[in-house]
């Protein structure tokens, strides 16, 4: 969004503006730290924006519990990334110093994985659960139905729609 654009919507400024302080507040008490809690702020005001941008106006009559829920979200990603990122610094220090990535490597994993997660999020809940069951479970499709309490095809719908979010992470 062009700095044109955001002038044109004083409620956007407004609400950057009087909440701003209050939800880095709000989001350091739930992190601990002031770093991090900056950077989630303006995440939040970063999808705020998008979120304006797609829509053309936002409900706005309760600011605070409009922001509070947006940056939970963000503070939920921001927990599942520390998560992800732990469980790979885990598995690399159980690597024989051999098989170790180079710091280059890690980083490419690491956006790899991250990418993944995204992915794995945007899929509908049992799409992803028959995916990460097939994938990661080597079940087959018919014990996933049995599983899911699911025809087969629907499995097999699943799993094309998670195989098609898979080729559009690799593009």
């Amino acid at each position: 969004m062009s700095a044109v654009q955001l002038d044109a919507q004083p409620e956007l400024c407004a609400l950057y503006r009087d909440h701003h302080g209050w939800l880095q507040t709000w989001l350091r008490r739930k992190l601990g730290n002031a770093f991090d809690a900056a950077d989630l702020t303006h995440d939040t005001f970063m999808r705020v924006l998008v979120a304006w941008d797609r829509r053309g106006e936002l409900d706005l009559r309760e600011p605070r519990a409009y922001l509070t829920t947006v940056a939970g979200r963000v503070l939920l990603n921001h927990y599942r990334r520390l998560s992800l990122e732990r469980a790979f610094l885990e598995t690399l220090e159980r690597l024989p110093e051999a098989h170790i990535p180079s710091t280059e490597e890690r980083l490419a994993i690491l956006e790899t994985l991250h990418e993944i997660d995204a992915m794995l999020d945007r899929l509908e809940p049992r799409v992803r659960t028959a995916f990460l069951l097939a994938q990661l479970e080597d079940l087959t499709y018919a014990e996933i139905a049995a599983q899911l309490g699911v025809h087969v095809r629907t499995v097999k719908r699943y799993m094309a729609t998670a195989f098609e979010e898979c080729i559009l992470l690799m593009m």
